[in-house]
């Protein structure tokens, strides 16, 4: 059995944000890479099961890159996405409204090639660019 990594976030948005923002291809190019020498191309996702979830990740300055693929395997809008990605593994993604901000918790199966801490530190980055594309979403632009 896979070892299982939680990762999670305090967003201060409603859930209803928090989830077009999280699913929404023209929003997950903006926040899908860990490190800002890297970025996210493309993406497209058709949230219903069995429906493909696919994004381009790249380093900018184009050494390397990958296509992060999966399947949806459950879609409870804006609660809940759970997807299996290309080598089997499973990824949840929790979202709960709490008092003015939604919390987000990802779950998902460890591989095997990277230690444990480096695929959490990884994951959580990514979490956190989310977190600050959400918060600068949700300030005015002058």
């Amino acid at each position: 059995m896979p070892n299982e990594i939680t990762i999670q976030t305090n967003i201060p948005a409603d859930i209803q944000t928090v989830w077009k923002l999280y699913t929404s291809p023209e929003h997950i190019i903006h926040w899908n890479f860990a490190d800002p020498s890297w970025h996210c191309p493309s993406a497209s996702i058709d949230l219903k099961k069995g429906g493909a979830y696919k994004a381009r990740m790249e380093a900018k300055d184009g050494s390397f890159g990958f296509d992060f693929e999966a399947v949806i395997e459950e879609v409870k809008e804006p609660t809940r996405l759970v997807y299996i990605l290309g080598d089997n593994r499973n990824v949840k993604v929790d979202l709960k409204e709490t008092n003015q901000s939604t919390e987000v918790v990802v779950c998902f199966d460890a591989e095997n090639e990277n230690p444990l801490e480096m695929q959490r530190e990884g994951w959580q980055s990514i979490l956190n660019q989310f977190k600050t594309y959400v918060e600068l979403k949700k300030t005015p632009q002058s």
